[in-house]
């Protein structure tokens, strides 16, 4: 099998249409289907299932797809360390992020990424539930977590604080907590199955948020959404409401404590995947336009990047 025919699968298996595939790779469609027929001979199993109407990927070309993918970019990764392959960086990378944070900071910047970068295409996964990068074969994606060894490659975006905050109709209603003790007479909005959060006080004290919740919400916005409303208390991401407490819509619940689970915004990609520069342009321009923008970050909070 040879490069082109595993260039031109990977590209009909994104575009889910071989005519399309082919032409971008300068093949006519009898070309491309020839091509590929080909290739699932030489593999001895059909990697693509094709009607009049539609194509989609068989179980072993789903099967067979990551390794064609990493075959592809480490032909791309090689001719680029000799100074061939096209100046220009292009092609299809797979991301996948918070979809509250992407609302707010990355659809906003699509236009400006896609003028500088004509060749890019974004495929974007967003969810604020779990995600694993390496079982959904993405080329980079968000996560806010402690970085552990888990397989992946990072670079920090971002320190990632969490605050506690309420609407103020709901504090003059039930009266505002003077200290951790007096949240369990509150309602509580938690995110998600995360559990109890530890609260870092003053002088190193210690506490928890989110015991005896009355509200679980798997979603960032329609947590913010119920926090204005009155709903409760609830523990967000300072990106997600520091326009909301500028502006008096929600205030500072305990204002000198923290929810400590050393949040920090990181950009992942597995440590099996070469960098390609498609990767590369996308986490340098997420970095610039958002890492060093957001208002509570120091010149010294970037770092390169790490295993995890």
């Amino acid at each position: 099998m040879d490069i082109l025919s595993l260039r031109l699968f990977v590209a009909a298996a994104d575009r889910l249409n071989i005519s399309a595939a082919g032409r971008d790779l300068g093949l006519g469609p009898a070309a491309a289907s020839a091509r590929l027929a080909k290739l699932e001979r030489a593999v001895g199993a059909d990697l693509l299932h094709r009607s009049t109407r539609k194509v989609s990927l068989s179980t072993e070309g789903a099967a067979f797809l990551p390794f064609a993918r990493e075959v592809v970019t480490q032909a791309d990764a090689g001719l680029a360390a000799l100074g061939q392959g096209t100046a220009e960086v292009s092609g299809l990378v797979r991301f996948a992020a918070s979809s509250t944070f992407a609302q707010l900071y990355v659809a906003p910047l699509l236009p400006e990424l896609l003028d500088r970068h004509p060749g890019l295409s974004l495929d974007l996964r967003l969810t604020d539930l779990p995600f694993d990068p390496i079982e959904g074969s993405f080329d980079l994606a968000l996560r806010s977590a402690p970085m552990a060894d888990s397989g992946l490659m990072a670079r920090k975006l971002a320190d990632d604080p969490r605050v506690l905050v309420a609407a103020p109709a709901y504090l003059d209603a039930h009266g505002t907590p003077e200290g951790p003790d007096d949240l369990e007479r509150h309602r509580l909005l938690a995110f998600g199955r995360s559990g109890p959060r530890p609260l870092l006080g003053p002088g190193g004290a210690r506490s928890t948020f989110g015991e005896g919740e009355r509200i679980r919400i798997d979603d960032g916005a329609s947590q913010r959404a119920a926090t204005l409303a009155g709903a409760g208390i609830s523990a967000n991401a300072l990106w997600l409401v520091q326009d909301d407490l500028a502006q008096g819509r929600l205030v500072r619940v305990l204002p000198g404590w923290e929810v400590d689970d050393r949040a920090v915004l990181w950009l992942v990609y597995p440590k099996a995947n070469v960098l390609t520069a498609k990767v590369r342009v996308l986490i340098d321009f997420l970095v610039e336009r958002i890492g060093r923008q957001l208002p509570w970050q120091t010149s010294g909070s970037l770092s390169a990047d790490r295993e995890g």
